[in-house]
């Protein structure tokens, strides 16, 4: 559907702008496109509207053209968004797309990415696990929720107590990837140039299973092939887990968009190993480019890719081993997984899913609470 107001708001329509002082990860790139997408579908008649708050020193991004823009408060963090946050939007409609708002709000929608927070808290420090799961059960109650996919709405319905037929569905998507243009000089500095390899983009938390994913490629016994993860934090957690890496494991650290879309270009197939997700965007982004998939055999996952993967089981270190195998020895048709990837990924735009925010939205205006016609059905 296109990004379009099916009536103008009665009320001022406010967007939480904390993520902007963010570095941006997959929650921080769904915001910002969201907001985008908003951003660019506003008209001089209705941009007054529409307000981004922000705390003080977050600039406003160059690519906010239509909305306002304004930094209130002196406070910063989560005590910004419980106190300074709901004191300029309290007489607004608070829409929130990062997990968390101001729990006073009586009429906001707030986008619960995932319950990775209650399924894995051995992720988190006490400290934000308790906080983040005390404002996830506040907001079940005060605010209106949406999340990513399916999987993701049924969890937050049993862990919350909310109808899952009253929580929004607004995926992900992935054409931000196919408006960067690949760095190639990322692979001669990692001597990949003239190697195969298999790429794992993310970070090194539990629920990745990231060891898993190089036990794996350890056991494929492949001195020519080498295994590349991306991530700050990737090659201290492996090493603390695993010992020393054999030196076909190669650490790239963090990469610029540019640098990972010229690895997704030439990797031999993304390995996305995940135990738990709330959704999966890098294999869209991979899918997107044609860069062959293999991941794990789980709900989000077969959510969102369907058949336009490799699957193998996570919890079993040869099932992983042997889709790497079939990869690299070319017993499977490769061409047919790509040609499925780039069909499954045009069922998903930030257009679309701007635009099923906005319905929403004009929900929540209205009534202060989502109708089941919001989008609380289908995936695409």
């Amino acid at each position: 559907m296109p990004v379009e107001l099916q009536s103008a708001p009665s009320r001022p329509v406010f967007l939480n702008g904390r993520f902007l002082g963010r570095p941006v990860t997959g929650v921080e790139r769904f915001a910002g496109a969201i907001l985008g997408e908003i951003d660019a579908a506003l008209t001089p008649a209705n941009a007054a509207g529409f307000t981004v708050l922000a705390p003080q020193g977050v600039a406003r991004p160059d690519w906010l053209k239509n909305a306002d823009f304004k930094n209130v408060g002196s406070r910063s963090g989560h005590a910004w968004e419980q106190t300074d946050l709901w004191r300029a939007s309290r007489h607004g409609v608070l829409v929130n797309l990062c997990n968390s708002g101001p729990i006073l709000h009586g009429r906001q929608l707030t986008v619960l990415h995932d319950a990775l927070v209650y399924r894995h808290p051995e992720n988190f420090s006490r400290a934000y696990g308790t906080f983040h799961r005390m404002l996830g059960r506040m907001l079940a109650k005060r605010a209106n929720l949406a999340t990513v996919s399916d999987f993701s709405r049924q969890e937050l319905s049993k862990l919350l107590g909310v109808a899952a037929d009253g929580i929004g569905l607004v995926p992900n998507a992935v054409d931000h990837v196919l408006g960067v243009a690949p760095d190639l000089s990322v692979l001669s500095k990692f001597d990949l140039e003239t190697r195969p390899f298999f790429l794992f983009v993310g970070s090194p938390a539990n629920n990745k299973n990231l060891s898993g994913a190089i036990r794996a490629f350890i056991a494929l016994d492949r001195p020519d092939v080498a295994f590349v993860m991306v991530g700050g934090a990737a090659s201290t957690f492996a090493k603390s887990l695993l010992g020393d890496l054999p030196s076909n494991v190669v650490s790239t650290g963090r990469l610029t968009d540019e640098e990972i879309r010229a690895l997704y270009a030439k990797a031999a197939a993304l390995v996305f190993p995940s135990i738990y997700e709330g959704f999966g965007i890098p294999p869209l982004e991979a899918m997107a480019v044609g860069c062959p998939v293999i991941a794990s055999d789980i709900p989000p996952v077969r959510e969102v890719c369907r058949d336009a993967v490799i699957y193998f089981d996570p919890f079993h270190v040869a099932s992983i081993t042997s889709a790497m195998r079939d990869v690299v020895d070319g017993t499977i048709d490769i061409s047919a997984v790509r040609e499925r990837g780039l069909a499954r990924t045009r069922d998903f735009s930030w257009k679309n899913s701007a635009g099923r925010l906005l319905v929403m939205v004009g929900d929540v205006d209205r009534d202060n609470r989502i109708s089941d016609r919001t989008y609380a059905g289908s995936h695409p």
